[in-house]
């Protein structure tokens, strides 16, 4: 079963010195996370997402599409990044989450691939 283990966190870019090695620390963990699930034969696919500043929303209402471009003030957290694993189970798949280091400092959300309403 494929799940998406989405990294959820705060819009705001490092401003300060501190902030910019905390920053970088975080990401190098984030990076051993992924290498260890590639080794373990559980990572289908991961990636880091760019700033929503860079994002662009599409809309198409009654035929006519509109575009926003980011950022989006109105999201209080971003998408930062996923990872698709291969698991077994669901437990297993939260188990897993569980080990991102992101879980400390943003949100982990996990979610199933497959339809997104049941018939």
């Amino acid at each position: 079963m494929s799940f998406m283990v989405l990294i959820q966190q705060s819009g705001a870019r490092p401003s300060t010195e501190g902030e910019r090695r905390v920053a970088a620390e975080r990401m190098a963990r984030m990076q051993r996370y992924g290498a260890d699930l590639q080794t373990r034969g559980l990572l289908l696919a991961s990636d880091s997402l760019r700033s929503d500043e860079e994002g662009v929303r599409i809309q198409v209402r009654e035929g006519k599409r509109s575009f926003s471009d980011g950022p989006f003030t109105e999201s209080k957290e971003i998408v930062g990044g996923f990872f698709l694993i291969d698991v077994h189970t669901r437990e297993e798949a939260l188990a897993i989450a569980s080990e991102c280091p992101a879980a400390e400092w943003s949100i982990v959300e996990v979610r199933q691939s497959g339809p997104c309403f049941d018939e």
